[in-house]
């Protein structure tokens, strides 16, 4: 089991789901580009493959962030600026804070399984995408996507220091069809599902491709009271 620091700033302002990713450029030019977890790009250009600490979300239609870990220290460095005003592309934006909500969260395999709802799941890079335009058959096509979501849960747990110590178990029991979604301006396929793992996770973290703009947010579907 891992115990992690899980933090979620939710603004009081309102955006489009285009304009996360001009979000997270605004908070990222807020803080200046020292601090790395905003961003994950290391000097001379190079970037830092590592799980997102500080995650970009639309929250309902506001902005907000979620941070893990160290992720959670860091974010002291947009608390301290004098003003919270940001420019989204050509909008200027003032950010007040609408709710601030700090847990610690015990992550852990268990025997049982629980159940989540996964949204706009950027499932598939170039080689995955072949593999699964090359398998017709629809229960193979699900399996592979467990195969991909299971490796993107233990991806998450390697990137938070978590060593699962048991088989992660993931099923998937409903799937949309593909649909394309832009990021970093090409079209990647994409997918709203629900599955069960025996693996807690928080609502909100994200899982696979593009978490820090607010693809693939998890939200458990064990608590009908969750607020999307």
């Amino acid at each position: 089991m891992k115990k992690i620091r899980f933090l979620t700033v939710r603004f009081d302002a309102e955006i489009q789901p285009h304009e996360v990713a001009a979000f997270r450029g605004a908070i990222i030019e807020k803080t200046g580009p020292e601090f790395i977890n905003f961003h994950n790009h290391l000097p001379e250009g190079q970037f830092q493959y590592r799980y997102p600490v500080i995650q970009y979300k639309r929250m309902g239609r506001n902005p907000a962030i979620i941070c893990l870990e160290d992720g959670t220290d860091d974010i002291q460095q947009l608390f301290g600026q004098r003003t919270w005003d940001i420019m989204l592309g050509d909008r200027p934006l003032t950010l007040t804070v609408k709710d601030l909500r700090l847990h610690q969260y015990t992550l852990q395999a268990w025997e049982h399984t629980f159940r989540f709802q996964l949204r706009d799941w950027l499932a598939l890079n170039e080689a995955n995408y072949a593999r699964y335009q090359n398998t017709p058959d629809e229960i193979d096509r699900i399996e592979l996507l467990e195969r991909i979501l299971r490796g993107n849960i233990l991806s998450m747990a390697k990137g938070l220091e978590w060593f699962i110590d048991r088989e992660v178990r993931v099923r998937i029991m409903r799937c949309s069809a593909l649909r394309w979604l832009r990021y970093k301006g090409q079209l990647l396929a994409s997918f709203d599902l629900d599955f069960s793992t025996n693996v807690f996770l928080p609502d909100w973290i994200g899982l696979g491709k593009g978490v820090s703009i607010g693809f693939g947010v998890v939200h458990s579907l064990e608590d009908t009271n969750n607020t999307r």
